[in-house]
């Protein structure tokens, strides 16, 4: 463990920054009153980001002087996850922005902290719900101090999923292939806007699947309190040769193990890959 410090110790740090960075995130919400241009959301939304960003990092950097970080504000610099050598934190400062801006609860902060491309520590905090999730490898997930399991779902037809939509529109056909076989073989959908969010929803049973192409930042902590609330996690597509699964966004999979096959079977085939 880097630096002398215990795992368990880690994870108690990326709490104490997500909580932090939690208020100064709500504070300023409730500060600006939201204004439909969209212009002014947008304004309120980086103004806050690019400012819980610079208190996590900042934090991180001083008492992890030799630590990388990645994170999507400041440094989304995606090759930082190939490089294994040094401990390396993932952060997103806020996930689930439109959300923040159209005044939703659905607003988390996720930190993940992560050793040779493995993720050990994560941390997803909900300001505006007042719930925080946690995970430290090996140790168990919990939400608000109190242990969590998934769904135990074992028939995808009975099962709600989630998963989102990007904001770039040009390459839709794979995404709506996948939507319309899952609506049409599972009980129903759930947007929440918020990846972190709706894997750790998975994790404690409010959900029962969840799949998408996401970044990083988006799922480290939250893939790994999945992990350890015992749902399965993996990918529907191919994870490239040398490349960290923990940390890798493409066709994530995570869901109660029971329909994790079966699911997986069903994205499959909708994105051709069968």
């Amino acid at each position: 463990m880097s630096d002398s410090v215990s795992l368990q110790e880690i994870t108690d740090f990326a709490e104490a920054l997500a909580r932090e960075a939690g208020e100064l995130i709500r504070h300023e919400r409730d500060q600006n009153t939201l204004r439909t241009d969209f212009k002014h959301q947008t304004e309120l939304v980086t103004h806050a980001d690019v400012m819980a960003d610079e208190f996590i990092t900042g934090a991180i950097r001083q008492r992890f002087p030799h630590h990388r970080i990645l994170s999507e504000e400041t440094m989304p610099d995606l090759t930082q996850a190939e490089q294994l050598d040094t401990p390396l934190w993932v952060i997103d400062p806020i996930d689930g922005t439109v959300n923040y801006a159209y005044g939703h609860p659905q607003v988390a902060i996720s930190i993940a902290y992560a050793e040779r491309g493995r993720v050990r520590a994560g941390v997803v905090h909900a300001p505006f719900a007042g719930e925080t999730f946690r995970a430290t490898e090996g140790d168990g997930a919990t939400l608000n101090q109190a242990p969590i399991r998934h769904s135990g779902a074992t028939d995808p037809r009975q099962s709600l999923f989630a998963t989102g939509f990007p904001y770039t529109k040009d390459n839709l056909e794979p995404l709506v292939n996948r939507l319309n076989a899952m609506v049409h073989q599972c009980r129903d959908l759930r947007r929440i806007g918020s990846a972190a969010l709706d894997i750790c929803w998975v994790a404690c049973g409010r959900l029962d699947i969840y799949y998408e192409n996401v970044s990083p930042w988006d799922f480290a902590a939250a893939r790994l309190i999945a992990k350890e609330a015992g749902a399965k996690v993996g990918h529907f597509g191919e994870v490239p040769e040398g490349y960290p699964a923990d940390l890798y966004g493409r066709d994530i999979l995570i869901s109660a193990p029971a329909v994790w096959a079966p699911v997986r079977s069903i994205l499959r085939t909708a994105s051709g890959y069968d």
